[in-house]
């Protein structure tokens, strides 16, 4: 090879692992030296709320930990903008080649065609954050499916595309700059050590996992999505893991390709952040009313159940599943609040606020997105609190003001008899606030919003 060939720059973003990782594979196959970078962005940064700063901060210092003990390299970290800092540091080491894991979001789309453009050496670019790359995935007209059971189909019969075995290139020893000190403790333990660990314990349970993955109650679900968004797991890692030999396998490896159908939909139709899917909907008359907005993002709207998930996602950065479809829908149909602010919310809070999964699952929610029209289906948050919180032991940990009311009570303290509840030291408009909404009303105004513009349920 010419001297400089010899050599690659690895620009490590979402992939934040060196196994199961085809950009980290190739480049060390490929060449004699590698350098491993880091950009971080003080504008993607400064964007995120406190808790995914912590978890992306924690996760690169691991990855700086792993290289370091595993082939003795370091982690190269430069803080500023990648179109300038990646080319500098391609020139910098007289690097033949540059390599990285494509992302399908608008903002890493722009920043990495500057970055290519940019560059005298090629780029080698893979898809290492999901299953099948975007664009694979294709119904028998050549097109990507906007219902989720088609595209399932297909993705679950399309064989895997294959990923380069990792080589024994030298890893160069530059540290670069100091990464900023944490505020606070990741909300997971990070790095690939610690994914795998969740992925084994999952495995122990995710034969229930169709039956009790709903349940607030209980830890039935897999938290994987942290893993998956900071790339300190593969995908493909995943699958191969849980495979889908009893329901509750194959319902995971489902999740799976919802999280790959959300990325390829965002890679195909960049406005999905800003404007509806479907335009129709374009002009739906939302109220955004600033008090019952307050009110929703504190956890303080006097609905139980949706109080106590805002309430967990304000204080952790995480909130089960199920509640965050019970909390959209209610800001979304009962409050009658544009989709967007709730999913700017979700996406500053949550540690594993993802773009693609975000917007897609908001647009869902709100009827606006792909698959079957779900602008009537509004969620009961008394009837869904009561089927999986049954005894009210989760709302109790979140809204510890209705921990005296029994199961029976504490899903609509509102039905109950004043007295009743003075008794049990409750007072609504006191200790708890009464409901900001009715929920028969709401959802009837709701439904007449979405039939001005012509939706039907057929």
């Amino acid at each position: 090879m010419p001297g400089s060939e010899k050599i690659a720059v690895v620009w490590f973003r979402r992939d934040l692992r060196l196994d199961d990782n085809p950009a980290w594979a190739a480049a060390t196959s490929e060449r004699r030296a590698v350098v491993p970078l880091f950009v971080l962005d003080p504008r993607l940064l400064d964007a995120a709320g406190p808790f995914r700063r912590r978890q992306l901060l924690a996760s690169v210092q691991a990855l700086d930990y792993d290289l370091f003990e595993q082939v003795g390299g370091r982690l190269l970290v430069r803080i500023g903008d990648p179109v300038v800092l990646v080319p500098q540091t391609v020139a910098r080491y007289q690097a033949g080649a540059l390599y990285w894991n494509a992302d399908v979001s608008p903002f890493a789309a722009r920043r990495d065609q500057a970055v290519a453009k940019a560059l005298d050496a090629p780029v080698h670019t893979f898809h290492g954050t999901l299953v099948h790359p975007p664009g694979s995935i294709l119904t028998t007209k050549g097109s990507l499916s906007r219902v989720f059971s088609a595209f399932f189909k297909v993705w679950r019969r399309t064989p895997l595309d294959p990923w380069p075995a990792p080589g024994d290139a030298v890893v160069l020893d530059h540290p670069g700059q100091p990464l900023p000190a944490l505020d606070g403790p990741s909300p997971f333990p990070e790095g690939e050590l610690e994914a795998r660990a969740r992925l084994e314990a999952f495995l122990a349970i995710v034969d229930h996992y169709d039956a009790d993955r709903d349940r607030l109650d209980r830890q039935a679900t897999s938290r994987l999505s942290v893993d998956l968004k900071y790339g300190t797991l593969s995908p493909r890692t995943v699958l191969d893991a849980v495979g889908d030999a009893t329901a509750g396998r194959e319902s995971l490896v489902r999740q799976l390709a919802w999280r790959d159908w959300f990325a390829h939909l965002l890679a195909e139709i960049p406005s999905l952040p800003t404007r509806e899917m479907k335009p129709r909907y374009a002009g739906l008359a939302w109220r955004d009313d600033p008090v019952e907005i307050a009110a929703w993002k504190g956890g303080f709207t006097g609905i139980p159940i949706i109080d106590a998930g805002m309430r967990e996602l304000r204080q952790t950065g995480w909130m089960h599943n199920r509640l965050r479809m019970l909390c959209a829908s209610f800001l979304v149909k009962n409050l009658l609040v544009d989709w967007r602010i709730g999913e700017r919310h979700f996406r500053h809070l949550l540690v594993d606020g993802d773009v693609a999964q975000n917007v897609g699952n908001w647009q869902w929610v709100a009827g606006t997105g792909p698959d079957a029209a779900a602008f009537h289906r509004i969620f009961n948050p008394v009837t869904q609190g009561r089927r999986h919180d049954p005894d009210g032991s989760y709302v109790r940990r979140w809204v510890p003001e209705l921990a005296p009311l029994d199961s029976s009570q504490i899903h609509a303290p509102w039905e109950v008899d004043p007295a009743e509840l003075a008794r049990r030291g409750v007072t609504l408009g006191d200790d708890y606030p009464h409901p900001i909404v009715d929920l028969a009303e709401s959802r009837a105004r709701a439904l007449e919003a979405y039939a001005a513009l012509g939706a039907t349920r057929s």
